[in-house]
């Protein structure tokens, strides 16, 4: 005769396990993985893995793709790049020639980018911040900017620079060699510019002038490259 404890333990097994089918379903073999909210879409990671390949970072920001079409086939509205410079102009060839690698490029996101760079140098060097700056700058760049910072403490002299605007930011050079670009922007700022000694007199600049700048610099990037980073690699001032 049957154990009637291992009849009820049977009968409550096979309860369980219709329940469970009844909630979960049964696998076929095409589901979904369980949903991780820690982790991206497939897609997402594709177009993050692209955007850090692709990017123009100063970190510049992205863009959507640059138009990529022949010549002969574009209209006026396909041109994102009309606004910056002249059709075949020598930017306009730089242009073409860096999205052919970096399918993200946009001049009006890299504009933005060095902007905002420009302004974060100007201040980094005005407060010899140097980790900011090593950040940004190419190393030969980097070292006179810390030399001069180092001879002003040295010196005790102490610079105060606001921020007035930054009026313009042209394009004035393009050019790739290799895998190497470089651009070339051309800033127009103002600024209040002011340098104490160590009793705090003033011995260049006004606290309340403001100053015209004109720079030129000078930005880098090796093609391709996962660092999405563009540096400073020459500074000019214009004439």
């Amino acid at each position: 005769m049957s154990d009637p404890t291992l009849i009820i333990f049977a009968l409550l097994a096979i309860f369980v396990i219709w329940k469970l089918r009844t909630v979960l379903g049964t696998r076929t073999g095409h589901e979904r993985p369980p949903y991780n909210p820690f982790s991206r879409a497939p897609e997402q990671d594709k177009n993050s893995a692209s955007a850090d390949k692709d990017s123009n970072v100063i970190r510049m920001p992205l863009s959507e793709p640059a138009k990529t079409l022949p010549f002969e086939e574009r209209t006026e509205e396909s041109h994102p790049w009309l606004a910056f410079t002249a059709r075949g102009s020598k930017v306009w060839l730089g242009f073409e020639t860096i999205a052919r690698t970096e399918k993200l490029f946009s001049p009006a996101m890299f504009i933005d980018g060095a902007k905002s760079a420009y302004e974060m140098i100007v201040l980094a060097f005005a407060t010899g911040d140097k980790p900011t700056l090593k950040n940004l700058l190419g190393s030969d760049v980097f070292d006179s900017f810390s030399k001069a910072i180092d001879q002003r403490a040295a010196a005790g002299h102490v610079t105060e620079t606001t921020f007035v605007s930054i009026d313009k930011a042209l394009f004035e050079d393009v050019a790739v060699r290799a895998s190497l670009a470089q651009i070339t922007i051309q800033f127009s700022s103002k600024l209040i510019t002011v340098a104490k000694d160590q009793s705090g007199s003033i011995i260049d600049g006004h606290p309340e002038k403001i100053v015209d700048m004109i720079d030129i610099w000078t930005f880098s990037r090796d093609l391709g490259s996962r660092n999405p980073n563009w540096i400073l690699v020459a500074t000019d001032s214009g004439h």
